[in-house]
């Protein structure tokens, strides 16, 4: 492994911790009246399900290779009628954190595709969208955390040092 390769697998892994870690705060931070709320779309545990389903998915080398998370609900969207708690969501998080270093490692970052049929990017393309994904949703959740419940939310610049 070249010290460029070292270096961006480095970086990938302290972003996708520091995203998810801005997304672990929104959870831990909701209120019980928030969790479930569909105001105003979806309910606070289906956004951050759905983020942390497509986090663990797009941290495959391929589709192929995703195993669902032990205690999935049914569909892959997050849609159940049933909540998860913020206990197993919590649980999941962890899941997915704890497999970011490992799954980053086995990675070919210079494949021109992502191992997705309905991404038409390279594998290092589709790792910055996936980040920016997570980055999103925890943006949403904070905001939704600051207007519902006047709950502000820190900003993480970078995960640990590996």
């Amino acid at each position: 492994m070249s010290i460029a390769d070292a270096t961006l697998r480095s970086v990938l892994k302290s972003q996708y911790h520091a995203a998810l870690a801005m997304l672990r705060d929104t959870i831990e931070r909701c209120p019980a009246d928030l969790w479930s709320s569909t105001e105003p779309k979806n309910a606070f545990w289906q956004v951050a399900y759905h983020t942390l389903f497509f986090t663990h998915l797009y941290l495959q080398r391929r589709e192929a290779e995703f195993r669902p998370w032990t205690h999935q609900h049914g569909g892959d969207d997050g849609t159940r009628s049933d909540a998860y708690t913020q206990a197993q969501i919590l649980e999941y998080w962890n899941y997915c954190d704890a497999m970011v270093d490992r799954a980053i490692d086995a990675l070919d970052l210079e494949s021109l595709e992502s191992g997705f049929s309905w991404y038409t990017v390279g594998k290092l393309e589709h790792q910055l969208i996936n980040i920016r994904h997570v980055q999103h949703h925890a943006a949403q959740l904070a905001d939704r955390l600051r207007a519902a419940a006047d709950v502000g939310t820190p900003w993480v610049s970078a995960g640990p040092k590996a």
